[in-house]
């Protein structure tokens, strides 16, 4: 994998900027925006509606996205619903569900609020969620999960990487701990698509959420896996436009899924973007890009480790995380400390609670952090630059 090659897709990288937040948004290559743009330029059009040739070229484009982005995840087509990203995709499921009084959800103490509030609002209709303690270094034990679950339990829901821990979970041994009690399971993979390869047929889920923006795509275009056999039994929460056969003032007959759940003019030049970056990650190959991550990994972890007023947050062992490092300085306000990093060296890291307070409340102990996210972009040099700021403050 050539570093300084990839690094010319990405104009933003030439004003010196060394972009340390891949978790909570990635860059987009040159690639994808000639793609989003040519659908602008060449063939601006609503899909699935028009017969003239520019229309069925934009329903054509949009299509086979979705059958790129299936076939990345092992999924068939009509499994995966184009969103605007993982929250949503959750919430469908949540609303999609209709749980009752007396079901409970199963989650972990480590989620991102987007795999906590569609579960915690539920608590309205009587429905209980349960949780998971992850292990002093925020690993989970498929264990805890077999012993958690309970004739009433309908839903395990639980990230495949951790937006703060960057612990990669053990989500096919918690799969096969699910069908063998029957119960439904949910993956945030919003954190691991774009890293790890993604088997949802060996994870054995019935749902699985992740979005474009953090995987080179644009804003505001996500994908849901649903499982087959789910979307013959659930009602797609949203109605409108293009998601019906038949209407009279009486009733009205949906058209077939996945278009069922996709009510409204979607984001059509988000998913064509979305493609165009499946094809450039797989281009470069999963094998390259985690071989990358875990060398940058290995040497943010051993700096860090060096510094005596650093604590580092997850698993120690670089091959057990993918390269999401969240750290704090004892006696330094987060916030503070990245805004130095900066103002020094055009340094973008993340401060604060990452949207997982609990988290930080209740497992580590910790109000806030400071997260350095690394992707293919990324180099050794910027990690180093990186480090030489952080000592001048250990």
């Amino acid at each position: 994998m050539n570093t300084e090659e990839i690094r010319e897709d990405y104009p933003i990288l030439e004003t010196g900027v060394i972009y340390l937040d891949n978790t909570a948004s990635t860059l987009t290559p040159l690639q994808v925006t000639k793609a989003v743009t040519e659908y602008y330029h060449s063939y601006r059009a609503n899909i699935h509606r028009g017969i003239y040739r520019i229309s069925q070229k934009a329903s054509e484009e949009y299509d086979q996205s979705r059958e790129t982005v299936a076939s990345l995840i092992n999924a068939r087509p009509q499994e995966i619903i184009f969103n605007r990203n993982t929250t949503e995709g959750i919430n469908q499921v949540a609303l999609a569900l209709e749980l009752q009084k007396g079901d409970k959800v199963l989650t972990t103490a480590i989620e991102h609020h987007s795999n906590l509030l569609p579960w915690l609002s539920q608590k309205t209709k009587g429905v209980k969620v349960e949780y998971i303690t992850p292990d002093s270094e925020g690993r989970l034990n498929p264990q805890d999960f077999r012993e958690k679950i309970s004739e009433k339990t309908r839903l395990v829901a639980v990230t495949h990487i951790s937006n703060v821990l960057g612990n990669i979970n053990p989500v096919e041994e918690i799969g096969e701990i699910c069908r063998e009690k029957n119960i439904l399971y949910l993956i945030d993979g919003a954190q691991a698509v774009p890293h790890i390869p993604v088997d949802v047929k060996k994870i054995k889920c019935d749902f699985y959420a992740f979005s474009g923006h953090k995987m080179l795509a644009p804003t505001g275009i996500g994908a849901l896996y649903i499982k087959e056999d789910q979307l013959q039994k659930l009602e797609p929460p949203y109605k409108g436009g293009g998601v019906v056969s038949e209407v009279t003032l009486e009733d009205y007959t949906l058209t077939s899924y996945p278009t069922s759940w996709e009510a409204g003019t979607p984001n059509i030049s988000g998913a064509i973007g979305f493609s165009e970056a499946v094809d450039y990650l797989r281009k470069i190959g999963y094998n390259r890009i985690q071989e990358h991550e875990k060398k940058l990994t290995k040497q943010l972890l051993k700096g860090l480790g060096e510094m005596g007023n650093i604590r580092v947050y997850g698993a120690h062992d670089a091959r057990d995380r993918a390269c999401i490092v969240t750290f704090r300085l004892e006696d330094m306000d987060s916030n503070d400390m990245a805004g130095i990093l900066d103002a020094r060296e055009q340094i973008c890291v993340r401060s604060g609670s990452h949207c997982a307070m609990p988290l930080f409340k209740n497992i580590l102990k910790e109000k806030e952090g400071i997260r350095a996210s690394a992707y293919i972009y990324n180099t050794g040099e910027e990690i180093e630059k990186l480090l030489t700021v952080l000592r001048d403050y250990s």
